[in-house]
Formats: C-alpha cells, sequence, structure tokens
C-alpha cells in the first residue's frame, strides 16, 4: 500500500516487533525533505488550558502546491495528537495551511477519529468544547505563557504535610524548611504509607475522610515534636487529571457515577479539604511531583519522569526547577508510526505509549516471545509482568527479548520525547516493568539506541531513584507545591 509519509525503518530494529517505525526518525525525514525543497510553510501551533495558559509548538509542512503536499496530513494529525497529551488544552490556534486546519478539525469534531481526545480534553477536562481555529498572520498565534501557577518554591520555612494517592496507598510524609523532617535519630518524624482500595467505593465521603486521616496523622506526629507548631500549607499528588485542584477525569474516584455527581461531589474534594484546614492546599498530577522529587535529589532542573507500570506516567520540571503546569499525559502520546501498531482499547488509537511502555506491553510482547501462561488469565498484566521478571531472573531467552524490545522502543522514544520536552539533562525512570534484571536490559538498549543513533543525546543521564526516595521522596517533595 502506497504511503504519503515516509516512514523509517530504524536502524536497531526491536527483535520482537520488526514492523516498529519511530516518530522521531519518521519526522526528521519529513522536516529534512521539507527543508530541501525550497517549498516548507510554518506551521504553528498554540495550545491553551485552563486560566489561558497557552504552550507552543513551531514547524514546517510543504507549500500546498507541493507534490509532496499530501504527506503533511499525517505529519500534523500525529504532532498535534502528541501535543494535546502532552501539554493538555481546549483551543487549539493554529497558522498553516487552511486545509491542515479543516482536517484536524474533521478529526476532533463528534464524528471524526480523535473523538476520544477531543471528548477528553473538551468536555471532561476543561468543561469546554474542543475548538480548532485557523489564524492568518504568524502574530495571531498566542504566545507562550504558562502563568504563575507552575511555580514552586523549595526554599519555604515552616512545617509542612506533603502526600500522594495512588490505586493502592496513600503516602504521607511531615516536612520542614523545605526537606523531609528528621529525628535526631535520623529517622523520619513521619513518611509513611497506608493501604486503601479507593476505586470501588461509591460515597465522596469516603475519600474525604481517608484523605484527611492521613493529613491528622501527619498533625499528630508534629504536635508530637513541637506542641506548639502549625501545619503552614499541604501539598499533593495524585494519579489522575487535575485542573486547578479539581479532579476531572482520576480512576481512584471512579465509583462516583453518573458525571453529574462526580463534577458536584468528587471534583471539588481538594478545595473542600483545603477549606475544612483553613490553610493553602495544592495538588498536582503526581507525574510532575515524581519529576520534582528527582530535580530536587539530584539538585538539578531539566527532569523528564517517565513511570512504567501499570500505565505510561510522565512529568517534567525545566531548567528552573518548575512544573509546567503540563498534563504530561504520555500514555496517549504517539511513540510507533506503523498503522498497523497496536490499538489502545480506551482511545482506539494506535501506537501510543501505554502499549510500549507499562505492564500492557508485556502483555502484547509475552505471545510473541513464545511464552505460554494457561495458568494465568489474559487479563491478568500484574501476574503476567511478576511471571516474566521470574523467568529473567533465571536468564529465560524468552523474557530477555522481551526487555530488549521494550529497550529499543524506548530508546527511539525518548529521542522522539526530546523533541518536545526542552531541554532535558535528566531522565527519571521508575515502575515496575523496569525493575530488576529486565530494567537494567531495557536501559542498556535505551543507551545503545541512543548512542548509535542520536550521539547528541548519548550523555543524557538515566536516573533511577534509590528506595529511601521512592518511599520518601514524592510525599515530601509535594509539600513544595504551595506558594505562601
Amino acid at each position: 500500500m502506497k504511503s504519503q509519509f515516509k516512514l523509517i525503518k530504524p536502524a536497531i530494529v526491536p527483535v520482537l516487533d520488526p514492523a516498529f517505525r519511530p516518530p522521531v526518525l519518521a519526522n526528521r525525514a519529513f522536516l529534512a525533505e521539507v527543508e530541501t525543497s525550497g517549498s516548507g510553510v510554518p506551521f504553528l501551533v498554540a495550545v491553551e488550558r485552563d486560566h489561558g495558559r497557552v504552550s507552543r509548538f513551531d514547524t514546517k509542512v510543504f507549500d500546498p502546491r507541493h507534490p509532496r503536499a499530501a504527506a503533511n496530513f499525517f505529519y500534523v494529525e500525529r504532532i498535534l495528537k502528541f501535543l494535546l497529551w502532552q501539554f493538555g488544552g481546549w483551543k487549539v490556534t493554529i497558522h498553516g495551511p487552511v486545509e491542515l486546519v479543516h482536517y484536524l478539525q474533521a478529526c476532533y469534531c463528534d464524528s471524526g477519529c480523535r473523538r476520544f481526545d477531543a471528548e477528553f480534553w473538551g468536555d471532561q477536562t476543561y468543561e469546554r468544547e474542543m475548538c480548532i481555529v485557523h489564524v492568518p498572520t504568524p502574530s495571531d498565534v498566542p504566545e507562550v505563557n504558562d502563568g504563575s501557577g507552575s511555580a514552586v518554591a523549595l526554599n519555604w520555612q515552616g512545617w509542612r504535610i506533603g502526600f500522594d494517592l495512588g490505586a493502592s496507598d496513600r503516602k504521607v510524609a511531615v516536612v520542614k524548611d523545605g526537606r523531609l523532617a528528621l529525628r535526631p535519630d535520623g529517622e523520619p518524624v513521619l513518611s509513611e504509607e497506608y493501604v486503601w482500595d479507593p476505586k470501588p467505593q461509591k460515597e465522596i465521603s469516603w475519600h474525604f475522610e481517608q484523605i484527611d486521616w492521613i493529613l491528622r496523622e501527619a498533625e499528630k506526629a508534629i504536635k508530637a515534636v513541637d506542641p506548639s507548631a502549625r501545619v503552614e500549607a499541604i501539598g499533593g499528588s495524585s494519579a489522575g487529571v487535575y485542573v486547578d485542584g479539581r479532579v476531572r477525569v482520576a480512576s481512584l474516584f471512579r465509583g462516583i457515577t453518573p458525571r453529574e455527581r462526580f463534577d458536584a461531589e468528587a471534583a471539588p474534594i481538594f478545595k473542600n479539604l483545603e477549606k475544612k484546614w483553613g490553610i493553602p492546599l495544592r495538588l498536582e498530577n503526581d507525574g510532575d511531583v515524581t519529576a520534582l522529587a528527582g530535580a530536587i535529589s539530584l539538585q538539578d532542573g531539566a527532569v523528564l519522569g517517565l513511570a512504567m507500570g501499570s500505565s505510561l506516567a510522565g512529568g517534567y520540571v525545566d531548567s528552573n526547577m518548575k512544573i509546567k503546569g503540563w498534563m504530561n499525559e504520555l500514555a496517549f502520546a504517539p511513540v510507533d508510526y506503523n498503522p498497523n501498531a497496536a490499538v489502545d482499547e480506551w482511545s482506539r488509537d494506535f501506537g501510543v505509549g501505554a502499549n510500549y511502555f507499562s505492564q500492557q506491553a508485556v502483555g502484547r510482547l509475552i505471545p510473541l516471545a513464545g511464552i505460554d501462561m494457561p495458568d494465568l488469565p489474559a487479563d491478568a498484566l500484574p501476574l503476567r509482568l511478576k511471571r516474566v521478571q521470574e523467568l529473567m531472573t533465571n536468564d529465560d531467552e524468552r523474557a530477555r527479548r522481551i526487555y530488549e524490545t521494550i529497550g529499543v522502543y524506548f530508546g527511539y522514544s525518548v529521542a522522539h520525547f526530546c523533541d518536545f520536552y526542552k531541554p532535558v539533562r535528566h531522565l527519571e525512570v521508575l515502575g515496575r516493568v523496569v525493575s530488576g534484571k529486565g530494567g537494567e536490559i531495557i536501559l542498556s538498549e535505551a543507551r545503545r539506541v541512543l548512542e548509535s543513533e542520536f550521539p547528541e543525546l548519548a550523555d543524557l543521564h538515566f536516573y533511577e531513584p534509590d528506595e529511601r526516595e521512592k518511599r520518601h521522596g514524592q510525599a515530601a517533595a509535594a509539600a513544595s507545591l504551595p506558594i505562601v
């Protein structure tokens, strides 16, 4: 079948997926061809999210009159898809060929191929109908404006509480003067995790009490050390999508249905906690706070955090040690341009991150590696990952091929991410998929790809948090979120 947009076979081919076609190679080849043609025209994209905050991505495409202009359509569709899941946003302003804008409008309508994305970011997340508009001149495209909401203060004084909410546990930490509060013996005043199972709970009061309880435990620990102490602020991170501290999409609250009840009860839960405590409370997505914890540990910014667990989570801290207020939901960002790539069951799109860097990826590759698990259901992904990890511990060659494949995916995708996240000096990597021997293989293969194909990224620092940071770092880092 003829393809207008040229897909590039990688020099290092994933052993279990020879049809893998990295976006970074195809995008760079396309832009090089546009440049060589002498017929490139600007394609400027501004994505607006809450409070008028705007992010930009400027690129080029073929002039519509050029014989290769048909390649533009695939390129701009994949680029906009990535930008929306990187930045988040409800309004897209574009300066470029108007026919490309019309095409994207058709993709992101209620009958278009990106209906899921339009509904997710428009109706569900920002509570606005998604809008894609064309503007005639470059000056009409909004400038970058990340807003003051992205700032983080790391040199604060006093007592604070930090928390992190996951699918199976709640972590809480007592923090003082910008760092985890320690007793004279060097042990934390309080840094604990408490098991919970929020998904099936149908009453928001249950969630409220469960979160409030860990905050009160932290306050008790502070008072035990200093009876006259006062909690100055609370910072938190949580799995899900949050806008201005309001819950928009989060599996933790999936039992609160229908949507009208969710918006009335679940959405304001953290605002209601702030009212109860009467002090500043700021919540951000867990990916950004993970990256912030890495930046604090490294004492340097430009950190891209990627967590490979039940799905793929992302976060970014810039050179100034600030989070950007982006969404970084890279589980739905394109990482494979092969049109026959695995299709995500939720978004119904092909080649997106969750199927390449998570336990879903391992599950997809198990049969391709020739591994049979008749005793485990196909949807028992955590157990299947554990079985592969056990095989890898015994140097099973089939398991090794799974990790080698993910490692090659990862190397090309890291280069792809670095074309959008700038700058990146440190890549923080964590999650069950990259634990143990298998994780070592993934990172080794990724480094091999970068050294061979992207020498400009060969010095990128791969950072793996130690067990202490994994236990204490994220909740403690969250305490630095409020600006008091």
